[in-house]
């Protein structure tokens, strides 16, 4: 929807821009004309991770009224029962707050800088939206259906036993920047940003070209998967090799624990998680330390292992860690 000629331009135009209308209904008529219970249209919103408006105040879109109809319809349809289609908006509200903050991030450097500027950003933000918006728009949905196909071929690998879908076998890596906290004090937050972008990036493609997979990012580090310990063993090699072997990055320690995982709303729990993380934190600089089932698991002519000193490990007692170098 265009602002209206000759008037100066405001945030709510660029907002409005994004959604297409203005709000027209408060809280009680949008449940009233989508014929959805108030109380569940208020768990819906809060699952996408939107803060609740007062009764009386006017919020909510047309298209927030045909959303609300059509996953009330699947559910009642009985395709999906209540708990999943909440479980399913939760975890797409969390996706989709981080990829907009992403996407917001990545666009802002695109506009003109400088005081005074105000009225010449918001028409730059107006036209990039412009521009923008729709390509990357059907380039999301391009990518989840990517990534679904490649999610129910994992699951359809696994079998017909209800006991292999709980949970899934993998070897976890835990990627950390070594000492970061004193890193991030010494260089400033601008270059801390642009350094952690630099990390998450590398990390991303070296697991991705590897068959891996990212689970999450947390600014030091990156939580990642292989159903291959093989391959975990060479995502952990190329990560060093990208960012540890690089004089302009930090070094980087790795480490690895293989077993059964549970992944639930795009994220992964279980004792090889914990392990993998606590294995982190013995590793030295630019090395990779893996537990006992990582390493019983690689060839002997492709990998050589050394067993360290025992040492207790958070949560799991006394533990023998194995250092392992890509032969």
């Amino acid at each position: 929807m265009a602002p209206d000629a000759g008037r100066p331009l405001t945030r709510d135009d660029l907002v409005r821009a994004i959604l297409g209308t203005d709000p027209e209904y408060t809280s009680d008529e949008i449940a009233r004309v989508a014929e959805v219970d108030v109380d569940v249209t208020r768990r819906l919103w809060r699952a996408l991770g939107f803060p609740e408006y007062d009764e009386a105040e006017v919020a909510f879109t047309r298209a927030d009224v045909d959303a609300l109809s059509l996953l009330q319809s699947t559910v009642d349809a009985e395709v999906i029962d209540f708990d999943t289609a909440l479980n399913l908006t939760r975890a797409l509200g969390t996706t989709m707050a981080r990829l907009a903050d992403w996407e917001v991030a990545a666009l802002v450097p695109q506009l003109p800088g400088g005081e005074g500027t105000a009225q010449t950003r918001l028409a730059a933000a107006l036209a990039l939206l412009a521009n923008v918006g729709e390509p990357f728009e059907h380039l999301l949905i391009y990518a989840f259906r990517r990534h679904l196909a490649a999610a129910v071929s994992r699951i359809e690998s696994l079998g017909s036993d209800d006991e292999e879908l709980k949970t899934t076998e993998v070897t976890v890596g835990f990627a950390d920047i070594v000492a970061f906290t004193a890193l991030s004090n010494e260089i400033g937050e601008e270059r801390v940003g642009d350094l952690v972008e630099v990390f998450e990036s590398r990390c991303h493609d070296v697991v991705s070209s590897r068959g891996g997979r990212v689970i999450k990012s947390l600014g030091d580090s990156v939580l990642f998967i292989s159903d291959d310990p093989v391959r975990a063993l060479e995502i952990a090699d190329g990560i060093i090799g990208v960012i540890g072997r690089d004089p302009r990055m930090p070094d980087v320690r790795l480490g690895l624990a293989s077993g059964g995982v549970v992944m639930r709303m795009g994220d992964v729990f279980g004792p090889p998680v914990n392990l993998a993380a606590r294995l982190t934190a013995v590793a030295r600089r630019n090395r990779v330390i893996v537990d006992e089932a990582t390493s019983a698991m690689l060839p002997e002519d492709r990998f050589d292992t050394r067993a360290l000193p025992a040492r207790p490990l958070r949560g799991f007692g006394l533990v023998e860690p194995i250092a392992v170098r890509v032969l």
